[in-house]
């Protein structure tokens, strides 16, 4: 609609402007005028036609489609459409949300959906006093219990660093894309259970004050 009012408008000013030619009437002040009106139009509609080209930018490439999962100009949800001025989607919260395309095509996209498998990676923290070997079998027990976990790749579990007052376990493993927030938070329940079984004790980051008498 807007683009249709913009286009009559010009072309009313064209039609006065050429009528006046004919009619002998002067018309440098009417270019003038038309000029400074076209000017200020074109500054008008310019993040109109940026969002437009920008648009048509999104539909050759397809960084993503309806239904993808992605991460975009600081908003993450399910794409719902994708529109020639706007990029429609849900949020985790359910939030609609239009997103300008000249933001999306600005910002760097991550699209979680493109790929059929993705890596779950989580961290856990256990005392300096357990054995490493015995918290890397907890963990691997902990993955072994979850049939939606793949063994191809194979899961990975190290030591993944040493903290101020706990050692820091990273497991990696692979899983279908639909389930990766299954395998998420599955594994961090299975983990805590098998570290019970196991008798390792989970740890956190604190601070030991030793008093020393003089």
């Amino acid at each position: 609609r807007f683009l249709r009012t913009a286009i009559k408008v010009v072309l009313w000013a064209l039609s006065i402007v050429i009528i006046a030619g004919v009619l002998g009437i002067p018309t440098g002040s009417l270019v003038a005028v038309v000029s400074v009106a076209g000017l200020a139009l074109s500054l008008a509609v310019q993040n109109i036609m940026s969002n437009l080209f920008s648009g048509i930018t999104l539909l050759i490439t397809k960084p993503f489609a309806a239904g993808d999962f992605v991460e975009v100009a600081g908003k993450t949800g399910t794409i719902k459409s994708v529109g020639l001025f706007y990029t429609e989607m849900d949020t985790l919260d359910n939030i609609a949300v239009s997103i300008p395309n000249g933001d999306v095509t600005a910002s760097t996209i991550n699209n979680y959906s493109h790929e059929p498998l993705r890596r779950v990676d989580q961290y856990f923290c256990a005392s300096y006093e357990e054995d490493t070997e015995k918290v890397k079998a907890a963990i691997l027990e902990a993955i072994g219990e979850d049939e939606k976990i793949l063994q191809d790749p194979a899961p990975f579990v190290r030591l993944f660093s040493y903290e101020g007052s706990v050692v820091k376990y990273v497991s990696r493993v692979w899983c279908k894309n639909a389930d990766y927030w299954d395998v998420y938070f599955d594994l961090n329940e299975n983990v805590r259970e098998c570290f019970a079984k196991n008798g390792v004790a989970m740890s956190y980051e604190h601070v030991n004050v030793h008093m020393i008498e003089k």
